[in-house]
């Protein structure tokens, strides 16, 4: 999911720089002005390059992009988003962040995907503490009912599902699932086609980058029997990356507008 991100591709494109760097010293014909130009051109790609994918990268801000699905329509294929890398060395992830994480093993053995490690991004549902439960199309989190404006359909399984009382591997407190400390329940915006929380467990604090911020590309395919298709300046934006759970009063049948 992360854009630019083969460190062998980074450090080619530096070597490369360095021998054109090099090859400038020494006289080619050039005119004097041209090469000391060059040379300055050739300095600042450099020390561009080493602030963004050694500093600026690795510890602030970082580009994805999004390959599938499962955060529709939040997020569709083609959306590129800035994620803040910096945030959660202080602050706590809060419920409804969308957060990027490295992916916990028994999410990749269930995967259709190479067993390589891998990025995913979802919706945080549950913080640590929390009793989690999907029910009649609804989550519940602490026993309430959740009003999510940002979920493409209500999801249609169950959680904890009969399998998992079956496993025994869920910390499950009568019909609830409970989140373990120092861990996060996920889940995708596009519920029924997600490979999330509800079919693979928990994501460690420690496996997750950062907080999808903006959307600052938006470029999704075009649906099958749909006008126009191309890029989406109405996606562009934090707002679509800001709304959050909010509990439905109970006696509420359906979510509040």
């Amino acid at each position: 999911m992360p854009m630019l991100d083969s460190t062998w591709k980074v450090c080619v494109l530096i070597g490369v720089l360095v021998i054109i760097r090099m090859a400038l010293r020494f006289d080619g014909g050039l005119k004097p002005e041209t090469r000391r130009s060059l040379i300055e051109f050739v300095d600042s790609a450099l020390i561009a390059l080493a602030l963004v994918f050694f500093i600026i990268r690795p510890f602030v801000i970082q580009a994805f992009y999004i390959p599938s699905r499962s955060m529709e329509d939040t997020l569709k294929i083609n959306d590129r988003i800035l994620v803040n890398r910096f945030v959660y060395r202080y602050l706590g992830p809060k419920r409804g962040d969308i957060v990027v994480f490295k992916a916990p093993p028994k999410a990749l053995e269930t995967s259709s995907g190479s067993p390589e490690e891998k990025d995913f991004i979802k919706r945080l549902i549950g913080l640590p503490g929390d009793r989690i439960r999907v029910r009649d199309g609804y989550v519940e989190i602490n026993g309430q009912r959740q009003d999510e404006p940002y979920v493409r359909e209500r999801p249609l399984y169950t959680y904890p599902a009969p399998e998992d009382y079956m496993e025994g591997t869920l910390p499950i407190d009568g019909d609830e699932v409970v989140v373990p400390q120092g861990a996060y329940f996920v889940l995708g915006d596009n519920r029924n086609q997600s490979h999330d929380g509800h079919r693979w467990g928990f994501v460690p604090r420690e496996n997750v980058l950062g907080k999808a911020l903006l959307v600052f590309f938006s470029w999704p395919p075009k649906e099958p029997g749909a006008e126009g298709g191309g890029f989406d300046l109405k996606r562009l934006g934090w707002r679509r990356l800001s709304d959050r759970p909010k509990p439905i009063p109970f006696g509420v049948e359906e979510p509040l507008s």
